[in-house]
């Protein structure tokens, strides 16, 4: 019976936690969930200069917010520079690392008068040079050969050796590369799956060598997840896309919906139902269905998800969901209740609740500019025609919304908002009244909203529109 597989995520404290991030947690947290497994925290915080406390605890909070817990406790690198300087002795005593002093200007200048490629061309192999303030331990790639690995997302992928410059495994100041200490740790902590972005696919070459130069009985399963791109097919960038995981969760997403919406970014189920629940994608993924070819993180899709997300959920759930969100606290609590289902079906994003709301709440309405144009003004006396029948109707009316909606209509037909065969055209009609009493042309369902509004506020605020015409 195979053994349980374990896994890792290793987030690095010099930025926060991007979707492209989130999904490669989520790809190693359906592995281990499905297969009994584990999967592991490590942060890579030995780039001292960069690393900033705060953002490691705002990467865990956000994990934490996905729903995606880890085992055990966090490993945090910089208290294991111990193993990786014993491992780089260790390269260096079997003839495998030496000492290099070229700046990175010097590099570059040798590879532009030889008009070669660009890297690292192998000039201090033989200088044995010691160890010094300005010397970096590179590691000594075979000038022979080809390093193959199976991917389980890209097949078989082989690098030929001479084509690998020597790389940088300990720099100047004594702290490992990326490489090294993944390597290290990865055997240390016993990893058996390495599920990871397609950016690490030229690394895995250099972690494979240093591996077998360290005599270390260890090459784990490699799965290097497709690349995220915008809308132009351009990978992600937080230059110029959304790509943080709090900036979706502050802008009124789920993390259900998030975590749906992460799982199929290259992988999908065979039987196409993509909105399901977490348990279901645990049972039906598979590292082995994701495609290498990159996925368009559609914001617009993911807006879709959390809508229906939001739709799920009972009406006290969805106030109480909502409630972070709210600026007025128990006010806007206060006009929300009576209306919590039907708002809940009209929002895709927790921050659109209270504005929706807030006319309910404030003493005054401002209209917007393009609702009152289009829903008022370009009809006329129409308009002014429906408001006040609305006046006169609503003035007199049992105030509930069966007999609210009787009232509008028989506005309507007094207005003259009707059609050829003489019925009533709500869809026209209601919109003077919706924009006098809310400030816009859209919300909740108007009867519902007129109830909650009141019979006093309601014609105070029709009448004060008709004034504006």
């Amino acid at each position: 019976m195979a053994a349980a597989p374990r896994l890792r995520f290793a987030p690095s404290p010099t930025g926060y936690l991007h979707v492209g991030g989130a999904r490669t947690m989520l790809f190693n947290w359906l592995v281990a969930r499905q297969q009994g497994g584990e999967i592991l925290l490590r942060i890579e915080d030995t780039d001292t200069e960069r690393n900033r406390p705060d953002l490691t605890d705002d990467i865990l909070e956000q994990i934490q917010w996905l729903g995606l817990p880890w085992d055990g406790a966090p490993t945090h690198q910089s208290e294991r520079l111990h193993l990786y300087a014993k491992a780089a002795d260790e390269l260096i005593a079997a003839g495998r690392a030496y000492w290099c002093d070229c700046t990175p200007e010097q590099v570059q200048q040798r590879a532009k008068d030889r008009g070669g490629p660009p890297g690292y061309d192998g000039h201090c192999r033989d200088r044995g040079l010691e160890r010094g303030p300005d010397t970096a331990l590179r590691f000594r790639v075979p000038d022979n050969g080809s390093t193959t690995f199976d991917d389980l997302v890209r097949g078989t992928v082989t690098f030929e050796n001479a084509k690998l410059e020597d790389f940088v495994v300990l720099r100047s100041n004594g702290i490992p590369t990326f490489l090294l200490a993944n390597v290290v740790d990865d055997a240390d902590m016993g990893i058996t799956h390495v599920v990871r972005g397609e950016e690490h696919v030229n690394g895995t070459p250099k972690y494979l060598l240093i591996g077998q130069a360290l005599g270390l009985d260890h090459q784990p399963v490699f799965a290097h997840l497709p690349v995220l791109v915008n809308e132009q097919r351009k990978k992600l960038s937080k230059r110029r896309d959304s790509v943080s995981v709090a900036e979706f969760r502050e802008a009124g997403y789920l993390p259900e919906a998030m975590v749906n919406y992460l799982a199929l970014l290259g992988w999908g189920p065979k039987d196409g139902v993509e909105i399901r629940p977490l348990d279901e994608i645990v049972e039906l993924f598979r590292l082995d269905d994701v495609t290498p070819s990159p996925a368009f993180f559609d914001t617009r899709k993911l807006q879709h998800f959390n809508a229906e997300y939001i739709r799920a959920l009972d009406a006290e759930a969805f106030v109480e969901r909502a409630r972070p969100f709210f600026a007025h606290g128990e006010a806007t609590e206060a006009v929300l209740r009576p209306l919590a289902e039907l708002v809940r079906d009209r929002v895709r994003l927790l921050t659109e609740v209270e504005p929706m709301v807030d006319f309910l709440r404030d003493d005054e309405v401002s209209f917007d500019d393009a609702s009152w144009q289009t829903h008022v003004a370009r009809h006329g006396d129409r308009a002014a025609a429906m408001l006040d029948a609305a006046v006169a109707r609503l003035g007199a009316c049992e105030w509930q919304s069966e007999a609210i909606e009787a009232a509008l209509l028989e506005a309507a037909t007094a207005a003259g908002f009707v059609n050829g065969e003489g019925r009533p055209q709500m869809a026209k009609a209601q919109g003077p009244v919706r924009v006098a009493v809310t400030g816009r042309g859209v919300g909740p369902p108007l009867y519902e909203s007129l109830v909650v509004l009141g019979r006093g506020r309601t014609l105070e605020r029709l009448r004060a529109a008709r004034a504006e015409l």
